[in-house]
């Protein structure tokens, strides 16, 4: 009877530590995955930004070798991220696959200019940049007009602002949550054992005495939450960077590494502050308290 009693105890105790190592591993991870937004939010908008691009169409008087000077001095810009020469028969191909018909057969000529498709570098994605360039380039005598998205230019900066306010403001709010469940968790487990702390208490045992064992037990745990946080955290980074390589979220990794340390000592911090509060509570009420 006593040993299937024991095997109980057992039971319900991993049971117990399970429960909250799974909780706090999965704040953590939770955590951690905004915490990578936030590092990331940059490059995600950067991404974005550098998908805009300046057309330069030129005149078809324009020799060859003033199309090619253009075309090198824009690509050594420090602008810009690429500089591509597209001809009007290049042009021509890729618009009549977008149509899905040959125009040039009811026209007889092709109307398109030969051009030089400017993407920027995301530092530059701004309108009053962009329109410097722009009028830069309009001066030379061989540029017959400068074409861009003006309105999508101020739309994608606005949004680019408004999404790192909230990620900045979602980021507040879930750090308090994940304290307050993480904090939820601990108090539970060392609610089960209120009764334990009073009887230590009661044969003399100091609040420093009683405390050691359960802050030191609570560490442990949450440590091995905070790993299995970053072992999932790991494999969603990986997983994400496979399928968008451009974003290159391995490019950085003294900041990764400093994220994932950052959700290591959290982990630590919380649990010990958490089972602090706690047991300090029970030792502070009467016994008769305890029933409550």
């Amino acid at each position: 009877m006593s040993k299937s009693f024991e095997r109980y105890q057992k039971r319900k105790l991993i049971s117990s530590y399970f429960s909250v190592v799974l909780s706090i591993a999965l704040v953590l991870f939770l955590l951690g995955a905004l915490g990578l937004l936030v590092i990331n939010t940059k490059k995600l908008a950067d991404h974005f930004k550098e998908q805009v691009a300046i057309t330069v169409f030129l005149k078809d008087t324009a020799k060859e070798v003033e199309i090619n000077q253009l075309q090198k001095s824009l690509a050594m810009a420090e602008y810009t991220k690429s500089a591509t020469y597209v001809s009007k028969d290049e042009a021509a191909e890729s618009h009549s696959q977008e149509i899905g018909e040959n125009f040039l057969e009811f026209l007889g000529y092709n109307p398109l200019q030969n051009s030089i498709d400017v993407h920027l570098n995301a530092g530059y994605v701004a309108t009053d940049s962009i329109q410097k360039i722009a009028d830069y380039l309009a001066k030379k005598e061989y540029v017959a007009d400068i074409a861009y998205d003006k309105p999508l230019i101020t739309l994608l900066n606005e949004n680019v602002k408004r999404m790192s306010f909230w990620i900045l403001i979602a980021s507040g709010v879930f750090t308090i949550i994940a304290v307050l469940l993480i904090n939820s968790s601990i108090r539970l487990s060392v609610y089960s054992k209120r009764f334990i702390i009073k009887t230590m208490q009661m044969v003399g045992a100091t609040k420093r005495f009683i405390r050691r064992p359960f802050i030191w037990n609570s560490i442990k745990l949450g440590m091995v939450g905070a790993l299995v946080a970053m072992i999932a955290m790991g494999g969603v980074l990986y997983y994400v960077n496979v399928k968008m390589p451009q974003l290159s979220l391995f490019s950085e990794p003294i900041t990764l590494i400093g994220l994932f340390l950052g959700i290591f000592v959290i982990g630590i911090i919380i649990t010990w502050i958490s089972t602090y509060i706690a047991t300090q509570r029970f030792l502070n009420l009467r016994t008769d308290d305890l029933y409550y």
